[in-house]
């Protein structure tokens, strides 16, 4: 595995992933400063994040047709700039339209430097996609933190300092545009010396796949919204407790990328997937059977592990599974079937609104068994890739 190059793209992501993290944390100034309603506010949020999931794809097919890093830095400048200037751009259509237009930057890096990281993994692709996630991971993170600071030190107009690290890492990815261009040529070479019916695709494993991710993110997207408002509505708790057991679930997410990658590299990303949905089977339903908050507390970790385990794994079978089109693979992986996915939160909020909180949870209980059926169709992970990087030349860089 070449990990500079993988460094490198990961870190592109962590700074992409920052201003989708900032735009939440926005929201409350935004209101402020031009007496939005909640559901204008919200609205931006799914603006942003919807045009940036349901365009992956497309950005997905050009990295496929074209092979230039130059999307790197079209998407990392209209990511940071896009939502950097909404503090400068009053209005509200001004500050949908902007957010729009970071989306679309965050739409147009995550397909090519998925592919780019493909490129570089080696045979450990399931290692190299985890870290390249664990990055985006981190920048959702710090990204709250950034724009809360900026916008109480300077106003609305702190919205700039997002233009920052897009910037500083926008000029490092330009000085490797010669880098990334060889690892495209020499995967095109490779691929044009394997057996042609070893590189055919398979859509019907991708589209079980895509089921699959459909599925986890119905799961993520609900436990990421309600844990904390069961936390507090449902076992009694304070809103400090609700909002730990959020972070004890997300932390626990970011070992989960990572160990799901490692065993993806020694078991085979199809196993992995399989028994992360299975373990969800186990833990999910205990959630909503058991009110020990101790112990639901500790029951955080392995779900947090469980669902983000698979992360990395998906990314990489659906790559193997479309050999010649690896863009158009993660851009659906990564992005549109994760919007079809998170668009059921709204869903499960009505249940909650209707039933209670705790009906909400019970009525997603169920859907690990679903994912698992659908995991356990998969076709097994062809050793493609696998076979192609074994038969590269000893003298090309094997890490930097």
């Amino acid at each position: 595995m070449k990990y500079r190059n993988v460094g490198l793209l990961s870190g592109g992501h962590l700074v992409t992933d920052i201003n989708q993290g900032a735009l939440p944390a926005m929201l409350p100034f935004f209101i402020a400063s031009y007496d939005l309603s909640y559901a204008a506010a919200a609205g931006i949020v799914f603006a942003a994040n919807m045009t940036s999931s349901i365009v992956q794809p497309l950005f997905g097919l050009a990295a496929d047709r074209f092979s230039k890093p130059w999307l790197l830095l079209i998407g990392l400048m209209l990511a940071g700039t896009g939502l950097g200037l909404t503090g400068i751009f009053q209005g509200y259509r001004w500050i949908m339209l902007l957010a729009v237009v970071s989306g679309i930057g965050i739409a147009a890096y995550h397909p090519e430097a998925a592919r780019l990281v493909n490129f570089a993994a080696g045979t450990r692709k399931g290692t190299a996609m985890s870290l390249f996630g664990v990055g985006g991971t981190i920048g959702f993170a710090i990204g709250p933190l950034l724009i809360t600071t900026a916008l109480l030190q300077w106003g609305l107009k702190g919205s700039l300092i997002l233009m920052v690290p897009v910037s500083i890492m926008s000029l490092v990815m330009a000085s490797q545009f010669s880098t990334f261009e060889s690892l495209g040529a020499n995967r095109n070479r490779d691929l044009s010396a394997t057996d042609a019916n070893a590189c055919k695709e398979n859509w019907g494993a991708f589209g079980l796949l895509t089921v699959t991710v459909i599925g986890k993110s119905i799961l993520f997207y609900a436990l990421n919204t309600f844990i904390p408002i069961y936390w507090v509505n449902g076992l009694n708790q304070s809103k400090t407790a609700g909002a730990m057991a959020l972070t004890i679930f997300a932390a626990s997410g970011i070992f989960g990328t990572l160990l799901g990658g490692s065993l993806a590299d020694r078991m085979g990303p199809k196993k992995v997937i399989v028994l992360g949905c299975f373990g969800m089977t186990l833990f999910l339903p205990m959630l909503i059977l058991f009110s020990n908050v101790q112990l639901l507390t500790l029951l955080l970790i392995p779900l947090g592990l469980m669902i983000s385990a698979t992360y990395s794994p998906t990314i990489v079978l659906g790559q193997i599974y479309l050999p010649n089109r690896v863009g158009l693979s993660s851009g659906v992986t990564l992005g549109l079937a994760v919007a079809i996915g998170g668009g059921a939160a709204p869903i499960i909020g009505r249940i909650a609104d209707i039933y209670g909180i705790w009906y909400s949870l019970a009525s997603i209980s169920f859907l690990p068994i679903l994912i698992t059926a659908v995991a356990l169709g998969l076709t097994g992970s062809r050793k493609i890739i696998a076979k192609i990087d074994d038969e590269k030349p000893q003298t090309m860089e094997q890490g930097a």
